[in-house]
């Protein structure tokens, strides 16, 4: 790269602006709630009804054994009393750094709101009859996809025409057998004991609310602000 096109793309990031869906919501960190997960629901139900395109994608973030971090897009499946669940084959590699360190990390980005959420803790398995009926709840799309990733995801491929053959056979099997199971799919839950919650502000007065894990607090847990 020439240092001509290097200012240029450095001049490109700096005109970039976050775009927002009008006017920013108003945080108030004195009405929220004693617990997380109540603001999360509401807040992930808020960023639906504004038009969030995907609001319930996050961001997974792992380590092995070798404390080197990755991190991927997935889906939330459910947020409950239990903590967040999503759902991966257990051969993949976040399934085999979760085997290693059962902790993780997750993050929320909802542009036009300018809101983040983001929260870590232990991560369990939720068990072969939840795992099974969790993918029951997917589409049939979602299926096939766990079908033919069953035990490879996130190995080497040979070849794109190798991936075209296993996902149409999952396509035919998916439509003739709407229960199947892939042994490999299981669904996970991260028991968070940090939550953190971020709205953006247009002075860049920006509002962090973090809760921690604390018995001896309303709702077991302690809530403090953060300077942004």
């Amino acid at each position: 790269m020439s240092e001509h096109e290097d200012e240029e793309f450095r001049a490109l990031l700096r005109g970039l602006r976050v775009p927002h869906a009008g006017e920013l919501p108003v945080f108030d960190p004195a009405t929220a709630p004693d617990a997380p997960l109540p603001l999360f629901r509401r807040w992930l139900r808020e960023a639906a009804e504004a038009g969030e395109p995907g609001p319930h994608t996050m961001t997974l973030a792992t380590a092995g054994a070798d404390c080197r971090p990755s991190q991927r897009t997935v889906m939330l499946h459910d947020a409950d009393e239990r903590g967040w669940h999503f759902g991966t084959h257990r051969t993949s590699r976040k399934g085999r750094e979760l085997a290693e360190r059962p902790y993780a990390s997750l993050a929320f980005h909802w542009m036009r709101s300018g809101r983040q959420v983001r929260l870590g803790g232990r991560v369990g398995e939720a068990g072969p009859e939840e795992s099974a009926a969790d993918l029951r709840g997917r589409s049939p799309a979602a299926l096939a996809a766990a079908l033919a990733g069953s035990g490879r995801q996130s190995e080497v491929l040979g070849s794109y025409e190798e991936l075209l053959r296993a996902f149409e056979a999952a396509y035919e099997r998916a439509d003739r057998e709407p229960d199947a199971t892939a042994p490999t799919w299981t669904l996970y839950v991260l028991e968070a004991d940090e939550v953190e919650f971020y709205q953006e502000e247009a002075r860049r007065r920006h509002v962090r609310v973090r809760y921690r894990r604390d018995p001896g607090e309303p709702g077991g847990w302690r809530r403090e602000l953060l300077w942004p």
